[in-house]
């Protein structure tokens, strides 16, 4: 049983929330204020249907000892004791702390590995697979650098993902992703595994991270597309590189303002996620299970061609649907890791 007093507290804040911002708050204290009225209310929602149900189950079994009442009470016994399980678990998932991140627009970086070639046309495989989930999401979708290999492939790719609930999904991709098939380039018909690696970072805000002047050197070059060949003329393309990191980021499109202002953004997406990272690891010490940590080393997917198979690693998930999944059906995979993340915490939080 979760205990009452905790929920009494939770629906104490929500309903002073509610009386503050009825009782005309100013308008620097009223967005604070509707921000965790709007954390609130659907955990008070949760909270509501559980203490409904448990309240329910009360009345029922008292009206056992009514003889006339008792088949009807034991036939609502059984239905109530069959639907409050699930209701206590959505409560439990309510409760855990929030990743105030979650909602924000994304950062997605997918770079060759291992394989050459091939490594680079799976990237591009990747990229397609990440912009046909957006549309089925509707999301917005938007590349901010892009350079390719001469036979298609992907050298390097940095989007923007914005929408509802983005980074809550995305963050689960982080990480190596493994291919095993016959690649275009082999004639031979040999099975090849190589691998890309993709990196979904939460947007930034200026507020999270302040960027001194001081740290960072900004170059200007020649922008340039595929096989070398000039975009423009001018000297638009910006690289942004961070001295106190070592963090270095590019952009190139026409405009130089607007890859001043791209650029700015990923280098702080990039400096947000180090800081994140290391509160993870500190918060992760003891934690085995690390689902949504978003280690970039870590190999935790294969995508096998010739058997049309995904398996996941860090869940032990298994799917016969490759090529539904490469073009963006990618919403079981993703339900099953947060599934996985959400029971970790859970028993991290006693719930």
């Amino acid at each position: 049983m979760i205990p009452a007093d905790t929920l009494q507290l939770i629906i104490g804040r929500f309903q002073f929330l509610e009386a503050k911002m009825a009782g005309g708050a100013d308008g620097s204290e009223i967005a604070v204020l509707a921000r965790e009225y709007s954390d609130l209310k659907p955990v008070v929602e949760e909270i509501t249907q559980y203490q409904e149900l448990v309240a329910a189950e009360a009345e029922a079994q008292a009206m056992l000892e009514d003889p006339e009442m008792r088949a009807l009470a034991e036939e609502e016994l059984a239905t109530l004791k069959g639907r409050l399980p699930q209701v206590e678990q959505a409560l439990r998932v309510a409760l855990l702390p929030r990743d105030a991140t979650d909602a924000r627009p994304a950062i997605i970086e997918i770079r060759p590995g291992t394989g050459g070639e091939e490594a680079a046309l799976f990237a591009g495989d990747l990229l397609r697979m990440y912009q046909r989930y957006a549309e089925t999401k509707g999301w917005r979708f938007t590349i901010v650098e892009f350079a390719e290999t001469e036979l298609g492939g992907v050298k390097e790719v940095v989007a923007n993902v914005s929408g509802e609930g983005v980074f809550a999904r995305l963050k689960y991709e982080s990480g190596v992703h493994r291919v095993q098939r016959v690649p275009e380039t082999e004639s031979g018909g040999r099975i090849h595994t190589s691998a890309a690696t993709v990196a979904v970072l939460p947007e930034a805000e200026e507020v999270d991270i302040d960027i001194p002047t001081t740290d960072i050197r900004i170059d200007t070059m020649r922008a340039s597309g595929a096989g070398g060949q000039h975009v423009n003329t001018t000297d638009s393309a910006v690289r942004i590189t961070h001295i106190p990191t070592g963090v270095v980021v590019t952009s190139s499109e026409k405009s130089q303002h607007q890859n001043r202002a791209i650029a700015m953004q990923v280098l702080r997406a990039k400096l947000f996620d180090l800081e994140r990272q290391k509160v993870d690891q500190e918060r992760a010490a003891d934690r085995k299970s690390q689902v949504g940590s978003g280690d970039r080393s870590e190999r935790i997917r294969t995508y096998n061609f010739p058997q049309g198979r995904l398996t996941d690693h860090r869940i032990g998930l298994t799917l016969y649907r490759l090529g539904d999944i490469l073009a963006g059906d990618l919403d079981e995979v993703i339900e099953a890791l947060i599934a996985e993340d959400q029971a970790a915490k859970l028993a991290e939080q006693g719930l």
